[in-house]
């Protein structure tokens, strides 16, 4: 293992949570509270997590100080975000992450919080687990929540990760590694030509999004392509497209059709479909780490 990757957890260790985005009440926390501790973590609760400044948690100073408190704390082995929305990327420039790079601790989330994955990767090299999150934990015994939340635990503990990518019309099937990186469209779109911006080249990139207009994934995939970041991968990987959004005269394509399209000169292998993302269930995927795709599947070794 590289002297860059996090330490995984181990019974024992503690799960610190906080708001870097938007708005959660306590009520909503209260289940992952209960099954982090039911699967032997401690928990702690950054101070500020349950302020609300209209949609935002709180102010930007109220996120920067519990999120420094907790990259600096050698007590907090992970750093779990409450939910998505929008507001990380606002913090990314006032926080020293190399405490937490010191430490070898984890950052976990997914949705507005692949800011914060890309700003690990571009700056520091360093994973981050892109996973459900506590606005997404309820306590039900709904079967793809419960296969989302262990694969939180397995990837937070050490496991190996095999995920089935299944079958599509457009998947152009074939074998491929590289560290897989990626998140969110809109937020990686936002990034791009900022110090958060990732590169690329050779890696398996990662892409999912929710509840936007169909000429907008249209408009992010053209810039990708012309800014090089779909040039040179390792392969392409394509999670949720959820919930997107038409106008009265239809765009034409959907949002597979759409990334199909604009990458229909490369040669990599693209796969469609996985189960992360705005999906259920969301299985955790161990971002900026090594990844294989090999017979169909998915591989994220340990």
């Amino acid at each position: 293992m590289s002297h860059f990757n996090p330490q995984y957890l181990k019974k024992g260790d503690t799960v610190g949570l906080v708001s870097p985005s938007r708005y959660i009440s306590m009520d909503e926390v209260k289940p992952t509270i209960s099954w982090l501790k039911k699967n032997g973590l401690k928990v702690e609760l950054g101070p500020n997590m349950f302020n609300q400044k209209n949609q935002m948690a709180g102010s930007d100073l109220d996120k920067i100080s519990d999120m420094q408190a907790f990259i600096n704390s050698p007590n907090i082995q992970a750093i779990l975000c409450s939910r998505g929305g929008y507001g990380s990327v606002r913090l990314l420039d006032h926080l020293d992450f190399q405490p937490l790079i010191d430490q070898k601790k984890w950052i976990l989330g997914f949705s507005d919080i692949t800011a914060i994955h890309s700003h690990l990767h571009a700056n520091f090299g360093f994973p981050s687990l892109h996973c459900t999150m506590p606005i997404n934990i309820t306590g039900s015994n709904d079967p793809n929540e419960n296969r989302t939340n262990q694969s939180l635990l397995n990837a937070l503990f050490g496991k190996d990760l095999s995920y089935d990518l299944p079958q599509n019309s457009l998947n152009k099937t074939g074998n491929a590694s590289g560290k897989l990186i990626g998140g969110n469209l809109s937020v990686l779109y936002s990034l791009c030509g900022s110090k958060s911006d990732i590169s690329t080249v050779g890696k398996i990139l990662f892409l999912e999004d929710l509840d936007e207009y169909l000429y907008h994934i249209d408009r992010m995939m053209m810039n990708l392509k012309r800014t090089g970041k779909l040039h040179g991968l390792s392969a392409l990987v394509v999670g949720g497209m959820s919930d997107m959004n038409d106008n009265p005269i239809p765009f034409g394509k959907n949002a597979l059709q759409i990334i199909a399209e604009h990458t229909k000169d490369y040669n990599y292998p693209i796969y469609f479909g996985l189960q992360a993302g705005h999906t259920k269930p969301n299985l955790a995927l161990r971002l900026g780490m090594n990844a294989h795709i090999s017979d169909n599947k998915l591989f994220l070794p340990a």
